[in-house]
């Protein structure tokens, strides 16, 4: 393949003639290698002009192909997770038409969604969740007497999520005959290389003449007879010395391979095998994230994703909230032994790279395991050291309770980094940042910081840490609306205090987070007063007071959802103190929101200055509040 991402669309005439995954199924088993190659040669060329996931897609061709070309899909139920290996899934099921539509406004998803496509089986944009849901498709397969199959695709680190072995636990308390767990194992997940052995081993235990003496043979061994055992036993030893098997086999599964999942014929070989044989079956495939572009094998990390080509190439990397964020963790581990760095599988998303070289016995990254690397710091803190989380807000969902009760409840000393709080742009709804604030403010003793820029992030950071409890400071994805260069400033700020940034008459606009540079337009064009609040909680209740006693309208400004967030604690407060004005909350709407870029988004939430602008005119005209100038 020439070129990472090349500009041209390449010639496909056999991926042309495929409609749907029925036209797969008419084709000659010698063409599925063709096909494989002409997807990935068209897949490159898509994801250069709407950028998306890019390594763990290409790793998964043939899988994707073998599946749709064995199974009777979507009657056969296939479930991806991660959801970033779906695209060649997308491609296949009648959406290659529309698939320079994906991750932009108003077109394809970045994951699979059931709204989506009838092939799509199951919503997923974190990981983990797959098996479960394949698990529950499967039982209720059989209370309704049907004998479709399910089949559970999961890769890329997700199988290192606890979620995933209570799922693969209980399948052994349930007896599903038409159950198939795919491990994607593309070496950003459990296994080591295991060699040509074990290769060849693969192929042996993938083939039908193994399987149909293990199916005869079971039906020849009743369960009474004591050669049942014996055999079981010699089975199981034998293959733990070429494969790690034994662990799935004691849970109730036929382990089969390490298969090449990247050889198609390898693939369809072994499907074949697990479709006709009696379940569960664990099908263990290894396979080359990135396969088939060489920058991408090589650097599977730096290519998981990529950006849409830009016509202007030169454009100087702007400093992001991540950025910050890694520049403070490494100054301030150099100043304090006792930071420890904990992420769940984010070391490059949160940039902790350079923290992880710098000070690798104090960096940990716990892999996509959101609720033990919570509980893993709360041990940390109990022993006296400073763990700092990193971690997105969409993922810090899955660690709530941790939060709640192996945190705060013990008043543990643990900050949050939560990095892409807000809008996340063309990942959408599974991904947004926007119930962080609403989750997180009804826990008592958490402290909760909004910064609205680079200078803000950086004292917050440093504010949180020397706080004696838990506290979290939310940011943004993206480049920050300010510089800062001064990285050896590590004053903090006063727990609970804003900053009045201007003076203004009758309205005041209080601003959460960097969305106060979108009401800027509105403090100066109505004479308002504009303030960063900086805290969600603790409140600057002495300037709140003041506020409502000298303005005639309050106005809040949030990037989070309006139900339960910043703007609610306001008027909780108000209410609390009894204090009467009017007030305005202007924040993400109550509903699910779709993707699209972040200015798109903003546009149309009427989060964008002008919209602002708009919301509070039309407010005050309501109030019969007039504008400056009129």
């Amino acid at each position: 393949m020439k070129g990472l991402l090349p500009t041209e669309c390449p010639t496909t005439p056999l991926l042309d003639i495929i409609e749907n995954p029925t036209d797969i199924r008419e084709l000659k088993r010698s063409d599925l290698k063709k096909l494989s190659h002409e997807i990935r040669c068209y897949m490159s060329y898509v994801l250069g002009k709407t950028g998306g996931h890019f390594g763990s897609s290409l790793g998964v061709v043939e899988l994707t192909v073998a599946l749709h070309y064995v199974f009777n899909t979507p009657d056969d139920k296939l479930v991806w997770d991660v959801g970033h290996q779906s695209l060649p899934h997308k491609i296949l099921t009648g959406r290659k038409r529309k698939i320079l539509t994906y991750r932009q406004i108003n077109g394809l998803s970045a994951f699979p969604k059931r709204t989506e496509s009838k092939f799509d089986t199951f919503g997923v944009g974190h990981s983990s969740t797959s098996i479960g849901a394949a698990l529950g498709m499967a039982t209720a397969f059989k209370l309704k007497g049907a004998n479709n199959h399910s089949v559970a695709i999961i890769g890329d680190g997700a199988l290192t999520a606890g979620m995933a072995f209570e799922a693969l636990n209980h399948c052994s308390e349930l007896d599903v005959k038409n159950f198939i767990v795919i491990l994607n194992d593309n070496e950003m997940s459990i296994s080591n290389n295991v060699g040509g052995l074990s290769k060849h081993f693969g192929k042996v235990l993938s083939s039908e003449l193994y399987n149909s003496i293990r199916s005869a043979g079971k039906k020849i061994l009743s369960s009474n007879n004591p050669a049942t055992k014996m055999a079981q036993h010699v089975e199981e030893h034998t293959k733990s010395l070429f494969v790690p098997s034994v662990m799935f086999e004691e849970l109730g599964f036929n382990y089969i391979g390490p298969v090449d999942g990247n050889d198609i014929d390898s693939v369809v070989t072994a499907l074949n095998s697990c479709k006709k044989f009696d379940g569960p079956h664990f099908l263990h495939l290894k396979t080359v994230k990135g396969k088939g572009v060489y920058e991408a094998e090589n650097n599977p990390v730096k290519y998981h994703t990529v950006n849409k080509i830009e016509p202007d190439m030169n454009v100087i990397k702007a400093l992001t909230f991540s950025n910050v964020f890694g520049k403070w963790s490494c100054k301030t581990a150099s100043q304090d032994s006792r930071l420890a760095a904990i992420t769940p599988a984010m070391k490059e998303g949160s940039d902790l790279i350079q923290f992880a070289q710098l000070y690798p016995k104090r960096f940990f990254d716990v892999g996509i395991a959101e609720q033990h690397a919570v509980t893993f710091a709360a041990g940390i803190a109990c022993e006296g050291l400073k763990p700092v989380v990193a971690i997105y807000s969409t993922f810090l969902q899955r660690a709530y309770d941790q939060i709640l009760h192996d945190v705060c409840i013990q008043s543990l000393d643990v900050l949050f980094a939560i990095d892409r709080a807000g809008l996340v742009g063309a990942d959408g709804p599974t991904h947004h940042g926007l119930y962080d604030i609403p989750i997180l403010r009804c826990i008592p003793q958490l402290v909760i910081m909004t910064p609205s820029g680079a200078k803000e992030t950086y004292r917050l950071l440093n504010t949180g840490y020397h706080h004696r409890g838990p506290a979290a400071v939310r940011y943004p994805k993206g480049s920050t609306p300010d510089d800062l260069t001064n990285f050896d400033d590590l004053t903090s700020i006063p727990l609970g205090t804003a900053a009045m940034l201007r003076e203004g008459k009758k309205v005041a606009i209080l601003a959460f987070g960097p969305i106060l540079h979108n009401a800027k337009k509105s403090a100066d064009e109505l004479d308002a007063t504009l303030v960063d609040m900086r805290f969600v909680k603790p409140l600057d209740s002495d300037l709140l007071k003041k506020l409502v006693a000298s303005h005639e309208l309050i106005v809040t400004v949030e990037d989070s959802c309006v139900k339960g967030g910043a703007g609610s604690a306001v008027s909780e407060f108000m209410a609390s103190e009894n204090l009467k004005t009017n007030l305005l909350h202007i924040a993400v709407p109550d509903k699910f929101i779709e993707h699209g870029t972040n200015q798109e988004l903003y546009r149309d939430l009427m989060l964008d200055e002008n919209s602002i602008l708009d919301t509070i005119k039309k407010y005050m005209h309501t109030l019969n509040l007039q504008e400056p100038g009129v």
